[in-house]
């Protein structure tokens, strides 16, 4: 007891979370750089069709794995879900490598991926069927119905595994279980509506700023520091946090106490109720005054509503892992709390106004302030990531509240209004446009009147395109080529007059092919002849000996014509994961 107790325990805590959160910042920065934040947009992208060399490899899973367990330790305003999502593809894509089948097949091993995201959130919040459709709605590009039900029974295996080694010590699969099954009335949905509402602002504005700040890190100093940056911000975090009680639990602790119903038997503060009625009726507590337990509740937890709103935009995306379900629900479950109790003592001292009169007499249980925390913390995770059917799933096999369906879809659905309001897209899109992926958004409308030939390159007063004839040019002013352009592939014309398409080759393809030539093959000089044709004209004896190559050229490139309208094009590029289309006119 005491002050001197009081120091030390700051003094610990403080100091234990710098330990943790540095050792996370030292192993990401020392041995897997792609270990650091949620994963989510990354996986987005891969799944999309573009290659992160490395991203899902063996060491990046290794120090996800430890570094996690750290960041989540050290009090950091980080949660695990996103990340145990990028955990669970790095193990989809090591498992890959095993069979001869996924290996060799990019289109199979994406389909994997997608299965073990959903996987990945089965494990994360013991939401099997949720993490089914997260991996339908947010993760996956190309989504068929047969990866449908392989992620169904991944999942399923998932679930079945966790539940097995029961982590949480009680025999349940859920993080936060409800006891309460109380009837919500429909003049209720007003406040969850006015939640839905906070939670758009709240998404909208954690959006905006998280990517200055990011944008921010990116282009100035700050990038080149992080473990200062994380060292920095840790210990900001645990100072402010020790001495609020509701911060210095861990946030899991925290939604879950706001989950929470009060029984007769609750201590916690939040529970400190005037107790002045007679009978008990089973467990049904009707309304009470609340006691002072209660006020300072309310407080502690604005206090701490505060601290998470702010804190948050500066821990995510730090060069830890961190992912962003877990504070977004923090947030919208302190809100929900404290309108909850509010409307509680509204229904308390004002029982016969009209809005009470029909459904709430005295002595009755009319108002359950933890479906309120349930209901803010869906909203504010909607607003931030944008999801609404996988988001109502996972809420309602979180926490067993299967009446409360209506409430979590009118939030869900409000919040994503109202923050498609203010900015377009959510957090995941966000950072993979400031990443610079390249993405082609499949949910984006397309409203252009274009034709193929309006945005095709060159455009018509560039330099006009870069091609390979099949037949007149020499290994030099093919290299010359490679060197004086960046492009990925060119394509093969008949020749510079009829510019006819052949076929289509790969930048890198033509390099080693050449330079395997120079090597191994007797009499190539920069002046010999490549061939992409089948039967090659007889050379005159003076003359080097000719390069083919017909076997590196792609036969079946995809064209379009010039007049094809251009939302077509893009359908065609989101459909097949396309790198590039040529446009053609008569051939």
């Amino acid at each position: 007891q005491g002050a001197f107790a009081y120091i030390l325990n700051y003094f610990m805590y403080v100091l234990w979370a710098l330990l943790f959160s540095l050792l996370a910042v030292l192993l990401v920065k020392g041995f897997a750089p792609y270990a650091c934040g949620s994963g989510i947009p990354e996986i987005k992208t891969i799944l999309s069709g573009f290659i992160i060399r490395g991203y899902l490899g063996k060491w990046t899973l290794i120090i996800k794995t430890i570094t996690l367990v750290l960041a989540v330790s050290s009090g950091l305003s980080l949660g695990k879900e996103g990340p145990l999502v990028h955990v669970a593809c790095c193990c989809g894509n090591i498992l890959c490598h095993l069979f001869t089948k996924y290996r060799k097949n990019e289109a199979k091993r994406r389909e994997v991926l997608s299965a073990a995201a959903a996987a990945g959130v089965s494990v994360a919040f013991g939401a099997p069927i949720g993490g089914v459709l997260f991996s339908l709605e947010e993760v996956s590009y190309y989504f068929p119905l047969k990866t449908l039900w392989r992620s169904f029974f991944a999942a399923l295996v998932a679930a079945f595994t966790l539940r097995s080694i029961n982590p949480f010590g009680n025999s349940r699969l859920v993080l936060f279980y409800v006891e309460f099954h109380m009837p919500w009335h429909l003049l209720e949905l007003v406040p969850f509506i006015l939640l839905g509402i906070f939670g758009g602002l709240w998404g909208a504005f954690f959006i905006r700023s998280n990517i200055a700040w990011c944008r921010r890190r990116k282009t100035t100093k700050l990038g080149k520091y992080p473990v200062l940056e994380v060292f920095v911000v840790t210990a900001i975090t645990a100072i402010l946090a020790f001495p609020n009680e509701y911060t210095r639990m861990s946030t899991s602790e925290l939604i879950s106490e706001l989950f929470n119903d009060c029984g007769i038997l609750d201590s916690s503060k939040l529970c400190e109720y005037v107790n002045d009625f007679n009978s008990t009726k089973g467990d049904d507590l009707p309304d009470r005054a609340a006691g002072p337990g209660v006020y300072t509740a309310m407080w502690q937890l604005a206090l701490a509503l505060v601290m998470k709103v702010f804190i948050t935009i500066f821990t995510f995306g730090m060069k830890v892992p961190s992912g962003l379900f877990i504070p977004s629900m923090a947030v919208g479950a302190i809100a929900g709390r404290l309108l909850g109790v509010a409307m509680e003592q509204l229904a308390f001292y004002h029982h016969e106004w009209a809005i009470f009169s029909g459904w709430c007499s005295q002595g009755a249980d009319c108002i359950t302030p933890g479906l309120y925390a349930m209901v803010g913390a869906a909203a504010c995770l909607g607003g931030v990531t944008r999801m609404t059917v996988s988001l109502v799933v996972i809420m309602f096999e979180l926490t067993g509240g299967l009446e409360y369906i209506v409430p979590l879809m009118a939030a869900a659905m409000t919040s994503k209004w109202v923050a498609d309001a203010i900015g377009r897209e959510g957090i995941y899109d966000a950072h993979i446009r400031l990443n610079g992926y390249p993405f082609l958004e499949a949910k984006e409308e397309f409203s252009h009147k274009t034709l193929a030939m309006d945005v095709m390159r060159p455009r018509r007063n560039d330099p006009p395109l870069t091609v390979i004839t099949q037949d007149s040019m020499t290994v030099e002013d093919v290299e010359t080529i490679v060197n004086e352009t960046t492009y990925s592939g060119y394509p093969v014309v008949v020749s510079r007059e009829s510019q006819r398409l052949v076929g289509f080759v790969l930048r890198r393809d033509l390099i080693i092919s050449i330079e395997n030539a120079r090597k191994k093959q007797d009499g190539i000089v920069s002046t010999s002849v490549i061939y992409f044709t089948d039967h090659s004209p007889p050379l005159p004896p003076s003359s080097p000996s000719m390069l083919k190559l017909r076997s590196i050229l792609d036969l079946s490139p995809f064209t379009v014509t010039d007049q094809t309208p251009m939302e077509i094009v893009v359908d065609i590029f989101r459909k097949l994961g396309l790198r590039q289309c040529l446009v053609t006119h008569n051939g």
